[in-house]
């Protein structure tokens, strides 16, 4: 019965477990790495949500919510026209801007306050008035110039003012692309013109220019030509002979650094030699010791932890026999102390119920052994073996003293000694109702 009601405890303990880890389970939410898990409701540290992007966390049931927002970049374009610039033309700017919720603890808070219930569509609506707004801004700052020739720098102008506002919601920049600027005056036509034109004269004149520059260079080309010719042959002479004794110089380097290298190379290498021999004397004494002398210290190390664990164990044996006969003579001891102590209260009682007579307990106790008194008497008798009894009886011992076979039987038993001897050899003296010895020849005398 108590073995069934421990399996019944432990098959509703196992079930209770069970169904604990299942209900925690149902209450971890994992999040996914493109989406942000928010969860409102009953937070701790009195925040209104807190976002999770990656990992999990527990959502509890009644008291929180969840819901998840999405991290998919959005692409919104702006075709922004009529912008009035900072010389007051007014400029068309295509764009396109690449917008997604930011992962940054602030700005996910502001997106799971302010676009967790709203779906792409409003959320794009949204984020194009911010950018359409900040444009224009970052447009009427800036002149033609600045905004035409100087793209980078106003794609920064565009960031700077675009991010901020952006996050508010919740989202964050991350691309902006210009496709084409124009302008309803055609002033930025103008300014093509202008530069192209300036361009084509410039190139002009830069032809003309590299024409002149290049008849006269064509002649000093001429003059240095003829110039360098002569100074190149002299030039070739003197180098060959220059470069013959460089040769020579070269060659008898060449020979010595030889022979330097030659010479240290014979020293490394008898160096190198010695090196090699020392460490072959080094490990033919290593491979030796631990050949010959490490076995041998092992060998040394195992008879000494031997003889010791003998000498341990002798002792420890010694020490448990000591320990098993003081156990036993103990034993012993008190069993006789006992023994004595029993005797002494028995002889005490005997002595009581004799009414303190000494001499009447002691003839209790020698009755009581009485029988076994008689009983090794007759062992004694009945232990002798004769084989046979010859008598030569002659019938002269008289009548009245009957036969000699008679006299032998009565001395035989006779031999033996009486219970009364025995009592009085122990200075005691049976009852009389025992019966008494009469002296026949104390009787006779008297």
């Amino acid at each position: 019965m108590n073995l069934s009601f421990l399996n019944t405890s432990l098959w509703i303990s196992l079930t209770l477990v069970a169904t604990a880890l299942f209900c925690l389970m149902k209450l971890y939410r994992r999040c996914p790495s493109n989406r942000i898990l928010v969860i409102y409701g009953r937070i701790r540290h009195s925040k209104t949500v807190q976002c999770t992007h990656g990992g999990g966390m527990f959502v509890w049931p009644i008291i929180q919510g969840f819901a998840f927002l999405d991290l998919i970049p959005r692409t919104i374009h702006i075709p922004l026209k009529s912008a009035l610039s900072h010389q007051n033309i007014r400029i068309n700017v295509p764009s396109t801007f690449t917008v997604a919720i930011g992962l940054t603890p602030e700005v996910m808070t502001n997106a799971a306050v302010r676009l967790l219930e709203l779906d792409a569509r409003e959320i794009e609506s949204m984020a194009t008035e911010i950018i359409i707004g900040q444009l224009r801004l970052t447009v009427a700052s800036l002149r033609i110039e600045e905004i035409n020739q100087d793209r980078e720098r106003f794609l920064e102008a565009i960031k700077k003012n675009i991010e901020p506002e952006l996050h508010k919601i919740g989202l964050t920049l991350l691309n902006v692309n210009i496709t084409d600027i124009t302008d309803e005056s055609d002033y930025i036509g103008s300014i093509g013109k202008k530069a192209s034109a300036t361009a084509v004269n410039q190139a002009k004149v830069d032809v003309a220019e590299q024409e002149k520059q290049g008849e006269i260079g064509q002649a000093i080309a001429q003059r240095d030509r003829r110039v360098s010719v002569a100074a190149s042959h002299a030039d070739a002479i003197k180098g060959e002979n220059e470069s013959k004794a460089q040769i020579a110089l070269a060659n008898a380097t060449l020979a010595q650094k030889e022979a330097e290298a030659s010479q240290r190379s014979q020293v490394a290498k008898q160096q190198a030699e010695a090196e090699i021999q020392r460490a072959r004397a080094l490990a033919q004494t290593q491979l030796l010791e631990a050949e010959e002398i490490v076995p041998q210290e092992i060998k040394k190390r195992k008879i000494q932890i031997e003889a010791e664990a003998e000498a341990e164990r002798n002792v420890r044996i010694a020490k448990g026999e000591a320990e098993a006969i003081l156990a036993i003579k103990q034993a012993e001891a008190e069993g006789i102390e006992k023994l004595l102590d029993a005797k002494a209260k028995g002889y005490k009682q005997l002595v009581a119920a004799c009414g303190d007579d000494a001499k009447s307990a002691s003839t209790m106790l020698l009755i009581e052994k009485l029988e076994e008194i008689v009983r090794l008497q007759t062992e004694a008798i009945k232990n002798i073996k004769i084989d046979k009894i010859t008598v030569w009886d002659n019938g002269q011992a008289g009548a009245e003293k009957g036969s000699s076979t008679s006299h032998f039987l009565s001395q035989m038993t006779k031999s033996l000694p009486a219970l009364h001897d025995i009592a009085a050899m122990a200075g005691l003296e049976l009852p009389k109702y025992l019966g008494q010895i009469k002296d026949t020849e104390a009787s006779k005398g008297l």
